[in-house]
């Protein structure tokens, strides 16, 4: 185990989640101000496709690609554009604000790639039941 995923794995994030739709939360504020007391030197990269736009585009949806670097290694996130209840949005009805809030839920994703509330992602990846 890396320094950096054993340090940032250590902080205790609960008193800053928040419920929402069923799922739990860390806003982008929080992890950023707890990766910066330990890592003042890390750097956020948001990922522009070939028109320079921050998303990445396909017939299924939108999809943005964020990187943070602490001491030049660096994870990637992708997170799809949602709509509400989490559910990939149109391309024809997505909207900038749309796109801004993925780039955020991906920055915490990427931060916790490298261990600041990665616990908060266990079992999401699980498979869904029919509803």
């Amino acid at each position: 185990m890396s320094d950096i995923f054993k340090t940032l794995n250590e902080i205790n994030v609960n008193e800053n989640t928040e419920k929402k739709a069923g799922f739990t939360y860390l806003s982008w504020t929080w992890a950023w101000a707890e990766l910066m007391k330990v890592y003042p030197t890390a750097t956020r990269t948001v990922y522009q496709n070939a028109e320079g736009l921050p998303y990445f585009a396909s017939k299924a949806g939108a999809m943005v690609k964020v990187g943070i670097t602490i001491n030049g290694h660096e994870h990637i996130n992708w997170s799809f554009v949602a709509a509400t209840a989490n559910r990939s949005v149109a391309l024809d009805s997505m909207t900038m604000f749309q796109v801004n809030t993925a780039i955020m839920r991906a920055t915490v994703k990427a931060i916790a790639l490298h261990g600041l509330g990665l616990y908060i992602y266990a079992g999401e990846d699980l498979p869904q039941g029919d509803e």
